[in-house]
């Protein structure tokens, strides 16, 4: 028994070396140790981990245990069945690399990790979203860096991520290689059984034992560089921006810990302080950030011709390279120039200055370029060669490269990293390559256009399912990233990648949770056992949840055979017909909500948000009305579309509603959520819960949600749907078209009955059948007919007359929003455009300095660009000389 103690002590005690392991090497180390003396195999990745927690039980490691087995439990993992047998190579092992790591791991997939350094040496300082912050919180971060994000920080250094990262990795079985470099992918061998080698990566040492794995699927991970071959990449260039990082000593006393931060001041917002600096030191800068972590450390964006006034560029380059060669940088002047900088920067506060060693041995001191940036064509391809398909991923900045002044990069790495473990298990699921593909695709199109402020704001609901975080996705044709070694070249010339125009994507409306609770009682009003007093309690019996269904759907749910003692069932039932028919995702099983305890009021209101959202546009019962908990026959549901329609109608206009409540039969008029696999009303093809929108009843493609006649992005409630022809319309083209069928049907009109007055005028003959003795038997008229004839056309003129203002305010009306509906559909062109002007305004003015300059150092003006002069002259406005 005393054995036992002694070992369970001694594995604690190796447990906190591994928590408190500094060093990449040493955290390697003191895992393999423990490891070691448990007895433990981490390549046994299926059963390793529940292996660890019953033979670790230290507070330490149970607090660690809680926080990991919370997130195990989403049901995405399957309880880390969903990617069992996929073997995948991660070739990285940055921040970006190892979260993707961590969460194909605990899908179930073997996972292995090559890193080609032996060392986590980046001191520079990564800034963090709150997601980002509540995930690696969720994943036990404190446990392993107690002053993690503590208060208001919001930032930690890369090399401190990497280690925490590294030992969530190695705690769920990820194996982790260091000192291997990867060179390329290996096809499989022709005339192979299906035991024969598949996919492999050739790597550095070439006897290293991942060398013999055969993968499934292949992530980069390796950053700009990116070896992994068939991704191109898009170049965004901008003006030209010098960037300065510097790393300083931080010795942690209480003068350095009085200093405060400097979260990014740009020259626009705070011309004084840039203004001082010039004057004080010679240094222009653009920007500065100061983060206070593991060290002092500073980034700046600095002005070239300050840099060559202070001496830190030598010779003055166009081309950007050859600028900031390390040939052409004076690298004491660039530590001076930095040190002021900081100096200044926090008003002289920090004691001492001394740079941090960067891992070559040198002051932590980088001048870089960020006038351009890359972002990869796409996020995904397959190859596919005899018979063995691969799946090949990016994340990090392979895949898109940050703009550091926002602090992007970590953010939509961790979103890519999420992104790329969904599509790894729709992989492993059996989704064909298409579908994978056009999903993840999807999903790429919206990272760029991702920020603090339009991703979903419950941190507590993310999991990798994309709907989670942002569930607006888009279709896109992926056809060519499929790629087939016997058809490549084929598919290659036909399909190609077109340019699509990013979806920004929907900020989620938030709901007052008065005017919910509001709602979801009128919408409950009546109902057997049913009292909603607020947005927790009264919802545990289920029968709430149930009755708010069954009011607007009641085919979908018998409420009189619903048991108000079983909670859970009832629970359960509504979770699953909403997700299923609404696409409205639980944030708990039907067991957990029916608990005892109290729900989640955060997470009710948000549940309850989306049903909100769904069905606020539909009309009330009657107030005091007992609502009857039976199916409402189709005659109602019939009358109540067509009420509907009629409504529409009056906004239109009330003299006819041919468009929408002409003689339509009721099962055109059917309006019933179907289930996820419907298919979009416009199109036709399949459309997924998170990529579609609801309108009418209907689903829809968001890219198919437009216009019939001019092809305008639709928004919901600002459209107008034909029931007869099932067509959508802006509300502009919906009245001109109607107004186009009056105007027929009246014309129809006029033409009816003047053909029924010549046809019956031409019958009109004498028995004897002459027709000229009617004509002479008809009276010449009388005094009446020709007074109403005489004032026929004042009456016409004067009608016109009063009918003009009705008419021009409905031109008004019509012209301005056509004027919106353009201004919508192109507003990113209109900002290109903004941005061009205040680019090319400022540029248009240069050029009389610049000639002028071109003019003192040429000499006299020769007779040769006279011309040009005066020419020049005349366009812009005043004499240049």
């Amino acid at each position: 028994m005393g054995e036992t103690e002694e070992e369970k002590d001694q594995a604690g005690k190796l447990f906190e070396n591994f928590i408190q392991a500094s060093t990449c090497k040493g955290t390697l180390q003191s895992f393999n140790l423990l490891c070691r003396l448990l007895d433990l195999d981490p390549q046994d990745h299926e059963t390793f981990y529940c292996s660890l927690k019953t033979r670790l039980t230290s507070w330490r490691a149970k607090a660690l245990w809680t926080k990991l087995d919370k997130r195990t439990c989403h049901k995405e993992y399957k309880k880390g069945q969903a990617c069992v047998g996929t073997k995948c190579l991660i070739i990285g092992g940055g921040p970006c690399g190892l979260r993707t790591a961590i969460e194909l791991a605990l899908l179930g997939a073997k996972v292995v990790v090559i890193e080609k350094r032996d060392t986590f040496s980046r001191n520079n300082v990564l800034h963090l979203w709150p997601y980002t912050i509540h995930d690696l919180k969720g994943l036990g971060a404190k446990k392993f860096y107690g002053k993690f994000c503590a208060g208001a920080i919001d930032h930690i250094s890369i090399r401190q991520l990497q280690l925490m990262l590294l030992k969530i990795a190695l705690l769920a079985a990820v194996e982790f290689h260091v000192n291997v470099e990867f060179v390329k992918l290996l096809e499989p061998l022709e005339n192979q059984e299906n035991d024969g080698p598949g996919w492999r990566a050739e790597i550095r040492p070439a006897d290293h034992p991942v060398a013999n794995i055969d993968f499934d699927v292949v992530v980069g991970a390796d950053g700009r560089r990116n070896t992994l071959e068939g991704f191109k990449r898009k170049e965004f260039r901008g003006k030209l921006a010098i960037a300065i990082t510097a790393n300083f000593v931080n010795r942690n006393t209480t003068a350095e810990a009085k200093v405060e931060e400097i979260s990014g001041v740009a020259f626009i917002f705070n011309q004084k302080f840039f203004l001082d600096l010039k004057e004080e030191t010679g240094i222009d800068l653009e920007n500065i950030v100061y983060y206070k972590d593991n060290t002092h450390y500073f980034v700046m964006t600095a002005k070239k011709q300050s840099l060559l006034d202070k001496g830190v560029i030598i010779h003055d380059y166009i081309d950007t390279e050859m600028l900031l060669s390390s040939t052409n940088v004076n690298q004491e002047a660039l530590l001076g120039y930095a040190r002021e900088a900081a100096d200044f920067g926090t008003n002289y506060q920090l004691p001492t200055l001394d740079f941090a060693i960067n891992a070559c041995g040198q002051p932590d001191v980088a001048m870089f370029d960020f006038t351009s940036m890359y972002a990869s064509e796409n996020a995904a391809l397959v190859r596919e060669c005899f018979g063995r398909q691969l799946l090949v991923a990016l994340v990090g900045d392979s895949l898109l490269e940050p703009f550091w002044p926002m602090g992007t990069g970590c953010a939509r790495g961790f979103l890519a990293a999420f992104d790329s473990a969904w599509m790894v298990k729709r992989w492993a699921e059996g989704m064909t390559p298409l579908e994978v593909l056009a999903e993840r695709e999807s999903l790429y199109r919206i990272l760029p256009q991702t920020t603090t402020e339009n991703i979903a704001k419950n941190f507590e609901q993310y999991t990798i399912d994309p709907g989670t975080r942002y569930p607006n996705l888009i279709s896109t044709c992926v056809r060519h990233l499929y790629i087939n070694g016997e058809l490549a070249s084929l598919f290659h010339a036909i399909f190609s990648l077109l340019d699509t125009l990013f979806l920004s994507v929907c900020v989620e409306s938030e709901i007052r949770p008065g005017r919910l609770l509001t709602w979801c009682q009128k919408q409950t009003e009546g109902y057997r056992n049913v009292n909603v007093t607020d947005l927790t309690t009264s919802w545990q019996s289920g029968l709430a949840l149930c009755a708010l269904i069954h009011r607007f759907r009641s085919h979908l749910i018998e409420f009189d055979s619903l048991n108000e003692e079983d909670s859970a069932n009832n629970l359960q039932l509504a979770c699953d017909l909403a997700e299923r028919e609404f696409g409205i995702r639980p944030f708990a099983t039907g067991k957990e909500m029916a608990a005892g305890q109290e729900p989640d009021k955060t997470g009710m209101v948000t549940y309850l948000s989306k049903f909100y959202e769904l069905f606020r546009g539909t009309p009330l019962p009657v107030s005091g009305t007992p609502h009857n908990p039976h199916p409402i026959p189709p005659q109602t549901r019939h009358s109540k579309c067509t009420s509907q329609i009629q409504q529409n109608a009056i906004y239109f206009g009330p003299d006819d509603s041919t468009l929408s409540v002409c003689s339509v039969s009721q099962g055109s008029l059917r309006r019933e959520f179907p289930g996820s696999g419907d298919k979009c009303h416009s199109c036709q093809k399949r459309v997924y819960v998170v990529e579609r929108i609801s309108a009418e009843g209907l689903y829809f493609h968001r890219e198919c949600f437009r216009c019939d006649t001019c092809g305008a992005a639709l928004r919901q409630g600002g459209h107008a749907f034909d029931s007869e022809q099932g067509k959508l319309y802006c509300k502009l083209h919906f009245t001109q078209r109607k107004n186009g069928m009056n105007h027929r049907r009246t014309f129809n009109s006029h033409l009816g009955q003047n053909g029924a007055v010549v046809q019956e005028g031409s019958e009109t003959q004498t028995p004897n059948g002459d027709p000229t003795e009617g004509l002479q038997g008809q009276s010449p008229g009388t005094f009446s007919s020709r007074l109403r004839k005489s004032l026929s056309w004042p009456l016409s003129v004067t009608r016109a007359v009063c009918d003009s203002s009705r008419l021009l305010s409905r031109w008004v009306h019509g012209t301005a929003q056509a004027v919106g509906l353009h201004f919508r559909a192109n507003v990113q062109d209109y900002v290109f455009l903004y941005e061009l002007l205040s680019l090319g305004v400022p540029l248009l003015f240069m050029l009389q300095e610049v000639l002028l300059q071109m003019y003192s150092e040429t000499g006299p003006v020769s007779q040769s660009i006279q011309p040009l002069l005066l020419w020049l002259e005349e366009h812009l406005g005043h004499r240049l000389m």
